[in-house]
């Protein structure tokens, strides 16, 4: 009897980790030794692995078990060693064939009953076992669509460790099993909210074009019934289809998450919306044990939409100053730092007061005014200086009602969608050469350059603002950004005095 050897992955952030997983036989009284800085969950492992070998019939020899777990200083969270465990195992044991286990890399969770429990992270495992060289890997059959979705790896599915060790040249005889899969994926509604069913907004229609086709983050103010919801939702429906690399991502964040991959990518940007009684772990990421991202992760390359926002609480709000202008989520532990894409576009929407109607054309505030100061006093002004577009929404009337029911054409989704493509691929060529793609992710520092400078006759009005205070630097540079935008929706080359001017409008509406 030698040492089995075989690999797994530990997962932190996104980013995996191979771990190598040793077992060793030796004299003494039985007993089931994990080292290597395991967590509480892995470190049940030992039980779940001698019972489910033992129900599995390939029983584990009354010896002392010392497994090992390197690089033992690297954290280590999770079930999904068991199978390596117990291969590993099984190999000391001389009971399947060492050099077999030793070219596969295992993931999977170990029932007492010997059958293989799907685990969630895999598709983001796979891929770090990928990255790291590995060809083989085998999984739960659970898990064998989303893991699948890697290309360049071959996936071995496994229903029991008895297969799994069979597979390995252990001489047992096979069982007939039913495998344990994940629940079935829901029926995804097939029906995308569009543009066209908004009437009587065309400026917020236009606001949001100009989100889209720049990636600017939006804020929304207005009274209840104005159609910020509407609107907010609506705007993935004007991104254009992810790419395989942003798919991909996409799709690992939410195995990373627990949530169904099924067996294919998804092209569509994600859209979240989480509760306005949301803690900060659960909008950008936390937890205890293995780090989970937050929805503000999950809306990478997509849209995140707090609604209410002045009703989220001011620290929960402010940690998403930090991913706003990196682009990076860093969750920050004792012995460890996640990382997690943080590239969304976050839409805000808010009342003007906590009754709503300051500002209405058909109804009356009755608050008074500190308490409406008050209110849009919970977004705090960093935060606020990191939103590009701020606009704000009214009721439509009956008139506009009535005019809008007339049958005139009006934008859909898809039209607007080939027009922010279009806007796109415009920036895309300009920047070529450059690190960005979006207008929204050019620093300042590089509009204000000599690659794209404008002249003084062109910013006068947006430097007038910076010399009274009305805006500030961050938000001199985001007018810009915005400006580039709406000139390439325009077909324009350069941004014009006008361009600027709607620019700044869209960032001051809110003070209107």
């Amino acid at each position: 009897m030698g040492i089995g050897r075989t690999w797994s992955v530990s997962l932190l952030g996104l980013r995996g980790a191979v771990v190598e997983i040793e077992a060793d036989l030796s004299a003494g009284l039985p007993a089931f030794v994990l080292i290597g800085l395991p967590d509480a969950a892995l470190g049940e492992a030992k039980d779940r692995v001698r019972s489910a070998a033992t129900n599995s019939g390939c029983g584990l020899p009354t010896r002392k078990i010392t497994v090992n777990l390197s690089p033992a200083a690297l954290p280590k969270h999770g079930s999904g060693f068991d199978l390596g465990i117990a291969l590993a195992a099984l190999a000391a044991a001389d009971s399947v064939r060492a050099e077999s286990i030793e070219r596969v890399l295992h993931l999977g969770e170990l029932g007492l009953d010997g059958r293989l429990r799907p685990i969630d992270g895999i598709l983001p495992a796979v891929l770090a076992a990928s990255r790291a060289g590995f060809e083989t890997v085998m999984v739960p059959v659970g898990n064998a669509d989303e893991a699948s979705l890697v290309p360049g790896v071959r996936v071995i599915p496994v229903a029991s460790l008895r297969q799994a060790a069979i597979w390995h040249g252990g001489e047992f005889e096979p069982e007939p099993i039913e495998p344990i899969l994940r629940a079935a994926l829901p029926v995804a509604d097939e029906h995308e909210p569009d543009l066209a069913e908004i009437v009587g907004s065309d400026d917020a229609v236009e606001a949001m074009l100009v989100a889209a086709a720049g990636g600017h983050h939006v804020f929304l103010l207005g009274p209840p019934g104005a159609g910020k919801t509407m609107l907010a939702s609506r705007l993935p429906g004007l991104l254009p289809d992810l790419d395989a690399d942003a798919a991909l991502e996409v799709s690992s964040l939410r195995s990373l998450s627990g949530l169904p991959v099924g067996g294919s990518l998804s092209s569509r940007p994600p859209f979240e919306a989480p509760h306005h009684t949301a803690t900060a772990a659960s909008l950008v990421g936390g937890g205890s044990g293995q780090i989970r991202p937050g929805a503000a992760a999950r809306a990478s390359h997509g849209v995140l939409f707090l609604d209410e926002a002045p009703e989220f609480p001011s620290s929960v709000l402010d940690a998403l100053r930090q991913p706003l202008e990196s682009g990076v989520i860093s969750i920050h532990r004792a012995n460890a730092v996640a990382h997690f894409p943080g590239r969304f576009q976050l839409v805000m929407a808010a009342n003007p007061c906590p009754c709503g109607q300051y500002g209405a054309r058909d109804s009356e505030c009755t608050c008074p005014p500190h308490s409406r100061r008050r209110y849009v006093g919970r977004l705090s002004g960093p935060l606020l200086d990191r939103i590009d577009i701020q606009f704000r929404v009214q009721r439509i009337t009956a008139a506009q009602l009535r005019v809008a029911g007339d049958g005139s054409p009006r934008l859909t989704s898809v039209a607007a969608r080939a027009r922010v493509i279009s806007a796109r691929a415009r920036a895309e060529q300009r920047l070529a050469g450059t690190p960005w793609t979006l207008n929204s992710h050019v620093p300042g520092s590089w509009l204000r350059g000599p690659q794209a400078r404008l002249s003084a006759a062109t910013t006068s009005t947006l430097d007038r603002a910076l010399e009274r205070g009305g805006i500030t630097m961050r938000g001199y540079d985001r007018v810009l950004r915005v400006a580039w935008t709406i000139t390439d929706l325009a077909g324009d080359d350069r941004p014009t005095a006008d361009h600027i001017n709607q620019a700044l409008y869209l960032r001051r509406a809110t003070s209107t």
